[in-house]
C-alpha cells in the first residue's frame, strides 16, 4: 500500500493514481509524513504543494472571498451573503451543460430562497452582452458577478475551476460544505438542509 511505502519514492508515484478529492485526508497524512521525515523532499514537494492548495478548498475550509462586479457594475462580495447557504455557481452563456442545468437551479432557488438559500452566479463569459443575454433569456433571478476574463477569472483561478458547470455550497458561517452539486445531488443536499 501507499502508506507502507511512505516516505519512499514509490509512495509519491502511487499518490498520482488516487482521486485527490475523495482521498484528501490520506494524501494530507502522506504529505505530512514526508515533511516530518525530511526524506525525498525534492520529489515530494509537488505533492506537498498540491495538498496545501487542496486544503484551501477542502470541505470544512473557509470559502475564499470572491468580490467581482455585478452586471450593473456594483461590486458584490461573497462575504456579504453570510448568514445564508450560498451556492457558488460557475457558469457561462456559451456553456451548453450550464444552460441545461439552469432550469433545475431555478427550481431549487424558488423552493429555498425564502428559507435562507442564495446563489452567486460567477460567469466565465468574455463579453457583457452574451452574459446579460443569457441571464435574461434563462430568467436567472439571483446575484451574478463576472470580471469577463473567461477561465482567467480571478475567482475561477482561486477556486481552481477547470471545467464548468462547477459549484461550491457554502454554509451560513462561510465554510465549504459541498462541491460539484448538480441535478439530483443538489436537490438532495438542499432537502437535507432545509427539510
Amino acid at each position: 500500500t501507499i502508506w507502507k511505502a511512505t516516505p519512499n519514492l514509490s509512495a509519491i508515484y502511487g499518490l498520482n493514481y488516487l482521486d485527490a478529492t475523495a482521498e484528501f485526508s490520506f494524501m494530507d497524512s502522506v504529505a505530512n509524513e514526508f515533511k516530518r521525515s525530511g526524506k525525498l523532499l525534492d520529489y515530494a514537494q509537488s505533492i506537498i504543494i498540491r495538498v496545501e492548495k487542496m486544503r484551501r478548498l477542502a470541505i470544512g475550509s473557509p470559502a475564499p472571498e470572491i468580490e467581482l462586479p455585478s452586471p450593473n457594475g456594483e461590486l458584490i462580495a461573497l462575504s456579504s451573503l453570510r448568514g445564508k447557504y450560498v451556492l457558488i455557481d460557475f457558469w457561462a452563456a456559451w456553456c451548453r451543460p450550464c444552460r441545461m442545468e439552469n432550469p433545475n437551479v431555478k427550481k431549487m432557488y424558488a423552493a429555498y430562497a425564502d428559507k435562507g438559500f442564495e446563489i452567486l452566479g460567477v460567469s466565465l463569459d468574455r463579453t457583457r452582452a452574451a452574459w446579460m443575454q443569457a441571464i435574461e433569456k434563462d430568467g436567472l433571478p439571483w446575484k451574478h458577478v463576472s470580471d469577463l476574463k473567461y477561465f482567467n477569472s480571478e475567482a475561477a483561478e482561486m477556486y481552481e475551476i477547470e471545467a464548468i458547470p462547477a459549484t461550491y455550497l457554502i454554509d451560513p458561517e462561510g465554510k465549504i460544505i459541498a462541491k460539484g452539486l448538480r441535478g439530483p445531488s443538489l436537490r438532495a443536499k438542499l432537502k437535507e438542509i432545509f427539510g
